[in-house]
């Protein structure tokens, strides 16, 4: 296998062959998912980086690779800065990286289907004020050098019954139907691979962790559709299940079906799809209208039975999480327990469910420095042994057919410090205050942020990542529109107002490099809530995730009066709801990690 060396060294030759000067290279594919199927694991193949976001920019003579607060210190392990610059982000960009680095008669390439139309107008720009050029590739320069590069997915599409979906397939093309109507709109393309899914009520194993099959969909204003899909993914129960009404084709066929759009006004969403769609499109002679994916709210905005489900899912998981937490308080500080064989056996006590369709991504099983990276991913090569005075982070999720969890504990091996403490419990205090926040339809998530960080704030601490992510329901772990964060947070969606029947992550954290990681994560549930006396209609949040939180690492002094009741209620709630479901040993064990806690 060729070090990264040489397939930078092998890729600047295949640039020089296309009489490319540089090129760029997302972590993408072309349906812009965040988590994308091996195949599509360029930037990995090139550059040795596995975080979850991250672009590459190659030149003939400098390399750089961007990421996120999330990703500062993995990126420096896996990527040698003897031949790439680090460069963060939002700080800087790779098109302000490119308007200081392109020259006068560059040639820049970058694959159409990997770009965001936006992200080409802007850097055409910038490269064309620099006297440079942005070149869209026919065929993508990697591709040319990566010689074992694998082969997308084969795995079958599998029904996802109407029981656990809340709404029939039919139901929701007719309401994608009357939304063209309104827009007046002839027909939409779909392309994001969590939005094909939902909408078809189908699922798949394409991608690592999330359920969703490598597909296109265009939907008609008639209600019905086109799927463009790998025929051999597509069994008789699936073809029963989609009916008449929905064309299946090969996916191969989709840029052909674009030219059928002549003449055709046809909503697509300049957030997630590539510009190669639009630009097809438009050659074709039809006309593109910039809107939102009719899929995005309609699937974040969890309906009664899906809600239902995640309840059910939460349940189950937090029973087994409860019994790894007690199996790493008693075996760790035994030793012979490392990382990678904790993240197993919390994997063990999911499987006993039997009813486990898979991880919803990796499992950050991070001890002592290795928690101070927020996105570690622990491997057998760097798993470390969990040992007395560290504290342990477990970031973890599954996938279940009614629903799709993640939750991070952190358990102290031996006697926690009292700066230990200090961070846990300030940690603590914003992850209560976002809890039990109660605010009015309209809020967005970048205005409830603060909350999460003040306890920090005030002891000048911060975290370089989101506070929250939406959820999906049998699909994507990290799901738009909504998210819980700074303005400038990577990723979008900051902005975006909560609705009732969102879902979203409340996980704020602190980490110290070189020493140790705390984050404590629940999934909320947006509720309506009456405010006696109020005149405006308000929200809030109900927490969904049921699994002790460590009293060991909380400082009681630091904890006001309502912060302590919310601990206690909690944990009161956690004992009644899971300790039927364990074993007797484990729930005498619950029954003491939830008592109240001693002022």
């Amino acid at each position: 296998m060729p070090t990264p060396s040489a397939r930078l060294r092998a890729l600047r030759e295949q640039l020089a062959r296309d009489q490319l000067a540089g090129f760029v290279v997302p972590l993408t594919d072309e349906h812009m998912s965040e988590y994308v199927g091996a195949y599509a694991q360029r930037l990995a193949w090139l550059t040795g980086f596995e975080g979850s976001a991250g672009t590459a920019v190659v030149l003939a003579d400098v390399a750089a690779i961007f990421t996120d607060g999330r990703y500062t210190l993995q990126v420096r392990e896996q990527v040698s800065g003897d031949e790439w610059q680090f460069v963060g982000v939002p700080e800087s960009s790779v098109t302000e990286w490119l308007r200081v680095h392109a020259h006068a008669g560059m040639r820049i390439g970058y694959d159409p289907w990997l770009h965001t139309r936006a992200w080409v107008e802007e850097t055409r720009a910038a490269l064309r004020a620099a006297g440079a050029e942005l070149i869209a590739v026919t065929s993508n320069p990697i591709d040319a050098v990566w010689h074992d590069r694998p082969a997308p997915s084969p795995a079958p599409l599998i029904v996802h019954p109407e029981q656990v979906a809340g709404r029939s397939a039919a139901a929701k093309r007719a309401d994608v139907a009357d939304w063209l109507a309104a827009a007046g709109a002839d027909a939409t393309v779909i392309t994001g691979l969590d939005s094909i899914a939902w909408l078809l009520n189908v699922r798949g194993a394409d991608v690592a962790h999330t359920p969703v099959a490598l597909a296109y969909t265009i939907v008609h204003d008639d209600g019905t559709a086109d799927l463009f899909v790998a025929p051999e993914k597509v069994t008789g129960a699936v073809t029963e299940h989609l009916g008449n009404a929905v064309r299946v084709h090969d996916r191969s066929a989709f840029v052909a079906a674009l030219d059928s759009l002549a003449g055709k006004r046809v909503a697509v969403d300049p957030a997630l799809a590539v510009a190669a769609i639009a630009d097809r499109i438009e050659r074709a002679g039809g006309t593109v209208l910039a809107l939102r994916d009719p899929a995005v709210l309609p699937r974040a905005t969890k309906n009664a039975v899906e809600i239902a489900g995640h309840r059910a899912a939460s349940l189950r998981d937090g029973a087994a999480v409860t019994r790894f937490l007690r199996w790493v308080a008693d075996a760790a500080p035994r030793g012979g327990v490392t990382e990678w064989s904790a993240a197993e056996q919390l994997r063990a006590f999911r499987m006993e469910t039997g009813v486990l369709r898979g991880l919803s991504f990796d499992t950050i099983s991070a001890t002592g420095a290795h928690a101070a990276i927020p996105h570690y991913r622990v491997t057998p090569e760097s798993s470390l042994a969990i040992e007395p005075g560290q504290l342990y982070l477990i970031d973890s999720g599954g996938q279940y057919a009614d629903g799709t969890t993640d939750l991070t504990r952190v358990v102290p091996i031996g006697a926690p410090t009292a700066e230990m403490r200090d961070r846990f419990t300030r940690v603590l205090k914003g992850h209560i205050a976002l809890a039990t926040a109660v605010f009015p339809r309209g809020t967005a998530g970048v205005q409830l942020d603060t909350l999460a960080r003040r306890p920090l704030w005030e002891a000048g601490l911060d975290f370089a990542h989101g506070t929250g992510h939406g959820v999906g329901s049998y699909l994507s772990v990290h799901e738009g529109p909504a998210r819980i964060a700074k303005p400038s947070y990577p990723g979008g969606g900051p902005n975006e107002p909560l609705l009732p029947g969102m879902i979203l992550s409340n996980e704020p954290g602190y980490y110290k490099t070189g020493a140790y990681g705390i984050r404590i994560e629940n999934l909320l549930l947006v509720i309506e809530r009456d405010v006696a006396g109020g005149d405006a209609p308000m929200l809030a949040f109900e927490t969904l995730t049921l699994a002790p939180i460590d009293r060991d690492l909380i400082d009681v002094a630091l904890l006001t009066h309502d912060e302590l009741a919310w601990v206690d209620a909690y944990h009161a709630r956690v004992e009644a709801a899971l300790a039927p479901l364990l074993p007797a040993d484990d729930a005498t064990w619950l029954e003491a990690r939830c008592r109240p806690l001693a002022r």
